[in-house]
């Protein structure tokens, strides 16, 4: 029988988690999320994110500045959150307005400070397997895979998607859990047999239902990140009816990785934290 991986469900748990360990640290982690503009979908995960933070008791935060401002004024508001001892996470919401440039944004957050886990330190950090701040979605990804598996010292996992948000920190993180990674992507020949010889297939390209039942092998694990929507329905970059049943364990679209997501974010905030006060 193929496992669904429930990814709500360990969500809570690691919520659950991170509100005992907030309680017996004595720690008062504070958050900052900066929105510019009024993106719906943006505003919306916003909303999620500060309600999911003060469950926990962490002093959430939002700031709200307007979408034609100045990429000079923003960096000046990120460094006056760098400096608040108050704050010990700081999130600025993608996608920012086309006239920004996310990287110069990105990496002016305090690398300790950066709970997305995107500025270029702890990038390199990950990928030296040095202690850093970790993308929130591989995070999520991985804690899933060794929740149901254990070890996973040997197995060889295949990523789709070189994307420095998801792909590339997600290799890392297999890596360091002693698999044999492959990262694949668009330009990868025989794209299906690649696939088709991996125990752990990641799936993040952002392409609905493009990984079918011959890209599988038999008894492998799945984890699809992608969140496409289709006549009005969520769906993954795995073609989920197709594929599930050859799979030991899958991740369904949505209720799997994207509950995980903020649940890391909130982990992370309290990791941070945690090395500022040390």
């Amino acid at each position: 029988m193929t496992k669904i991986i429930n990814g709500k469900e360990f969500a809570a748990k690691l919520r659950a988690l991170t509100l005992k360990e907030i309680e017996v640290s004595g720690l008062k982690p504070g958050l900052a999320v900066v929105l510019v503009g009024n993106d719906p979908a943006s505003e919306v995960y916003v909303r999620n994110k500060d309600a999911a933070a003060r469950e926990v008791g962490i002093a959430a935060e939002t700031i709200k500045l307007a979408a034609d401002i100045s990429q000079a004024e923003l960096l000046a508001k990120i460094a006056e959150l760098n400096k608040d001892k108050k704050i010990h996470g700081i999130l600025v919401q993608l996608p920012l307005p086309k006239h920004i440039d996310e990287k110069a944004v990105i990496n002016a957050i305090d690398p300790d400070k950066d709970v997305d886990g995107f500025h270029v330190i702890n990038a390199g950090r990950a990928f030296t397997g040095q202690a850093g701040l970790v993308p929130c979605t591989p995070l999520g990804c991985i804690l899933l895979l060794k929740d149901l598996l254990g070890d996973l010292s040997g197995m060889n996992a295949v990523v789709i998607g070189r994307s420095n948000i998801v792909g590339k920190p997600m290799a890392n993180l297999l890596l360091a859990e002693n698999c044999t990674v492959t990262i694949a992507h668009s330009k990868t020949r025989d794209l299906p047999g690649v696939c088709a010889q991996a125990d752990i297939l990641v799936a993040a390209v952002g392409r609905p239902k493009m990984v079918k039942a011959n890209w599988v092998k038999e008894g492998a694990v799945v984890i699809d990140v992608g969140i496409n929507r289709v006549d009005g329905k969520l769906c993954g970059d795995v073609d989920f009816d197709e594929v599930a049943p050859k799979c030991r364990a899958i991740t369904p679209v949505p209720g799997g990785v994207g509950p995980m997501t903020i649940a890391c974010l909130l982990k992370n905030t309290l990791d941070a934290a945690r090395r500022l006060r040390k």
